[in-house]
């Protein structure tokens, strides 16, 4: 029961607001009373703070699987976007941003763990890369990776509609990528662009 009040209720958060979406309205949702969602959480914060934190875990399970692929450094970021293009289309205002804004101290954690994730996974793309010939080989791999998921979460903490965080980020992957390609790794993200834009 835990695991569908909280598939439930993070559906009810994306779609309409972690600030707007009740106790009450999940119980009504899912037919059951507030005390059966109160027997697993103590309060709202708590079945948010855990809800995030499976949205987190299936996003990683989802990008593993993309890695998993095969694909080359440049077509692997693209696939990553579309992803999450798929994953939060439906979604009207930006999650994050809505996190941010009602419920800072999970935003904080939440931004934490994803920043050790994401640096982990933006330095492995970038090593990828240099080894595909597709970047270049002087990048300080570090600072790179640390550009790039610094402007992707200033995306997301700063904007609300999560269509218009969607284009921006389209936008800073052109922008990284362009930054660090050989000629061969512009022909490959050129190939991308008319594919995936």
């Amino acid at each position: 029961m835990k695991e569908k009040i909280i598939k439930k209720a993070t559906e009810m958060f994306l779609k309409l607001g972690f600030k707007s979406v009740t106790m009450d309205d999940i119980a009504c949702e899912m037919c059951i009373s507030k005390k059966t969602i109160y027997k697993y959480f103590s309060n709202k914060e708590v079945l948010i703070e855990e809800g995030t934190e499976v949205i987190h875990q299936k996003i990683h399970t989802i990008i593993d699987g993309i890695v998993l692929k095969n694909y080359n450094a440049i077509e692997e970021n693209f696939e990553i976007r579309r992803m999450f293009k798929e994953m939060f289309q439906s979604i009207d205002n930006s999650p994050v941003y809505q996190l941010k804004k009602h419920y800072p101290e999970i935003h904080s954690k939440m931004i934490a763990n994803e920043l050790e994730d994401c640096n982990s996974m933006f330095k492995q793309n970038i090593i990828k890369g240099i080894e595909q010939g597709l970047y270049r080989k002087d990048l300080e791999v570090e600072i790179y990776a640390k550009f790039y998921y610094m402007l992707i979460f200033s995306i997301k903490e700063t904007t609300q509609l999560e269509q218009e965080s969607y284009k921006l980020e389209n936008h800073v992957l052109e922008y990284h990528t362009r930054a660090l390609a050989t000629p061969k790794g512009i022909i490959e993200l050129e190939k991308q662009l008319s594919i995936h834009l």
